[in-house]
């Protein structure tokens, strides 16, 4: 959540950040309100537990009448620090719920506008010219079936759409690219964690996924457990309520987890194959670091995405993500897009998110500054490899013309020694 003090002395920021957003700007008028209330509520409470303390000193020392009208007021004052009590619990309820629903100050060199609205900050890689080399590109599902590594109508059958099957060469190279993932963070310094995959109310709300991507999110109601989308939830959760030295800082992450999303509004989009699914495994980069170190952590971050698409050899381009797209904790994104042949476009793979102090504030997560000054630090999250989209461009990427596809150098030693995934016979 946002500073409290920064709305009260710049709100007209906080309005042109929601504005940008395409969110609720009244709402920053509502929360002015209801924090005004909250405080001078709080100031009446106190008034009259200071006066009802008072009294409580002054009636065992009354007789006669004056007692009686010590006794008297103090019947009086119980009840009105009660109703101040209330007040003060209710304003602050307010308050706290409608400083839940502000996103992130959004940066100022962020585009504004929806999701078509973003800027393209660079392109790497050739993109292939299939007709040149004399055959039309398949699409991932076909290849992957002739590979036997994709059955989506299995998946189907079992679970319903949006779920599939990697089987046989599918699977290795699923394991191949969590392991090659996993290496690369290693390397970077990144602590490898294999995370829950159920977390509580708290964990998620936290993180800001009960907002206005709460529709997104599945809920075990009987248990109050919610499926993560991301291990970013758990991975920004694992500090909850503690205070880092800022001398162990940064602290970086690299999460394995299953991923659950319902995908709601996505109905008829990327219905066919892997590209958009129900479940999937994620290998995400998650950072805790001084706020003076976010921006300069965001570049890393996109340079370790960068890293990872070169070495598997596909095209891509890095985009600044418009203000209307972004998920209420991040202040800014760059999404790497992969080229997707059979589509004609680049496709979101990877994404790297500052998210400020904006998580830190709402799970407690501070920093011990050298002087001993305790403050919330800076969270940031990376995606650096979503296994089924990674799938996806890869086959059809590197596919040849008889239907196989030739293996990136980088994955080789992982898929021992294949330098290309046969088509199986039927």
């Amino acid at each position: 959540m946002i500073d409290l003090r920064l709305l009260r002395e710049d709100p007209d920021r906080v309005r042109a950040s929601q504005r940008a957003r395409g969110e609720d700007v009244d709402i920053v008028d509502s929360l002015l309100a209801a924090d005004e209330l909250r405080r001078s509520s709080s100031v009446r409470f106190d008034a009259l537990r200071g006066e009802q303390k008072q009294l409580g000193k002054q009636i065992p020392k009354a007789t006669g009448d004056e007692k009686t009208a010590l006794l008297q007021r103090a019947g009086e004052l119980s009840a009105a620090v009660k109703a101040a009590d209330a007040e003060r619990d209710e304003a602050a309820a307010r308050a706290q719920e409608l400083l839940l629903g502000i996103g992130n100050l959004v940066h100022p060199d962020v585009p504004v506008g929806g999701e078509d609205d973003f800027t393209v900050r660079e392109t790497l890689g050739t993109i292939r010219d299939f007709a040149a080399e004399g055959f039309e590109p398949k699409d991932h599902l076909e290849l992957g079936q002739g590979l036997g590594a994709i059955d989506t109508e299995r998946g189907a059958k079992v679970s319903g759409s949006r779920f599939y099957y990697l089987t046989g060469i599918g699977a290795l190279l699923e394991l191949a690219l969590v392991n090659a993932a996993v290496a690369q963070a290693t390397e970077a310094g990144f602590t490898p964690m294999i995370t829950p995959a159920l977390v509580k109310p708290r964990a998620m709300e936290g993180t800001g996924f009960l907002g206005q991507a709460a529709a997104d999110v599945y809920h075990l109601e009987k248990d109050d457990y919610y499926l993560v989308g991301t291990s970013e939830v758990p991975l920004a959760a694992y500090h909850m309520e503690e205070i880092l030295d800022a001398d162990a800082l940064p602290r970086r992450y690299a999460g394995f987890s299953p991923c659950f999303r319902r995908e709601a509004g996505s109905y008829g989009k990327d219905t066919r194959g892997i590209f958009r699914v129900h479940q999937f495994d994620k290998v995400e980069m998650f950072c805790f670091v001084d706020p003076a170190e976010a921006e300069g952590e965001l570049e890393r971050l996109l340079a370790w995405e960068k890293q990872w698409l070169t070495s598997l050899e596909l095209p891509f381009q890095v985009i600044d993500v418009a203000s209307g797209d972004l998920g209420a904790s991040a202040s800014r994104k760059y999404d790497c897009e992969a080229w997707i042949p059979t589509q004609g476009k680049y496709r979101e793979l990877t994404s790297a998110s500052n998210c400020n102090e904006f998580q830190a504030r709402r799970l407690q997560v501070r920093m011990r500054e050298k002087g001993g000054a305790v403050r919330p630090l800076a969270t940031l999250n990376g995606t650096l490899c979503a296994i089924p989209r990674t799938i996806v461009a890869l086959l059809e990427n590197h596919q040849q013309a008889d239907g196989s596809v030739r293996v990136p150098q980088a994955l080789r030693p992982y898929l021992g020694g294949r330098e290309v995934l046969e088509p199986v016979s039927t």
